[in-house]
């Protein structure tokens, strides 16, 4: 059974985001008002460590389980997008308080109303796929 690493992984995931309180509405809250380090130190570390990673994975030509080998594409340029992108993915977290990983740990952990949540996510991925052929890239 592969996927049992993945589950471990989620569940270690979803602890650590619990004990550092990423997934407080009042830590989004107090961020989205610059009111506490809190969060962005917590995206400083994920950021600092994704460079890290990708890094590490470039130099030594690491390979994937199946035994390929990673390759990271460079990005198109176009800031418009992913201001546009940024800008939307932000506003929904402010809105509702979680971003797309967290969801999934309150889920779990008994907050039912964000089914709501999720399903409004799911339902805007959807609709994106649906237009992106029509919208500028």
């Amino acid at each position: 059974m592969k996927a049992i690493k993945y589950i471990i992984v989620g569940f270690i995931f979803g602890i650590v985001l619990t004990k550092s309180e990423a997934v407080s509405w009042y830590r989004i809250y107090e961020m989205f008002h610059f009111q506490s380090f809190h969060m962005y130190g917590i995206i400083g570390v994920a950021v600092a460590t994704g460079v890290i990673g990708v890094q590490i994975i470039k130099r030594f030509q690491l390979k994937d389980i199946k035994g390929e080998p990673i390759v990271i594409a460079d990005k198109d340029p176009g800031s418009v997008r992913y201001w546009a992108g940024g800008l939307l993915f932000g506003l929904g977290w402010a809105l509702v308080g979680t971003c797309p990983g967290p969801i999934f740990i309150l889920l779990g952990a008994g907050f039912w109303p964000l089914l709501f949540v999720l399903f409004g996510a799911l339902f805007g991925t959807f609709l994106y796929g649906l237009l992106s052929p029509k919208l500028p890239h």
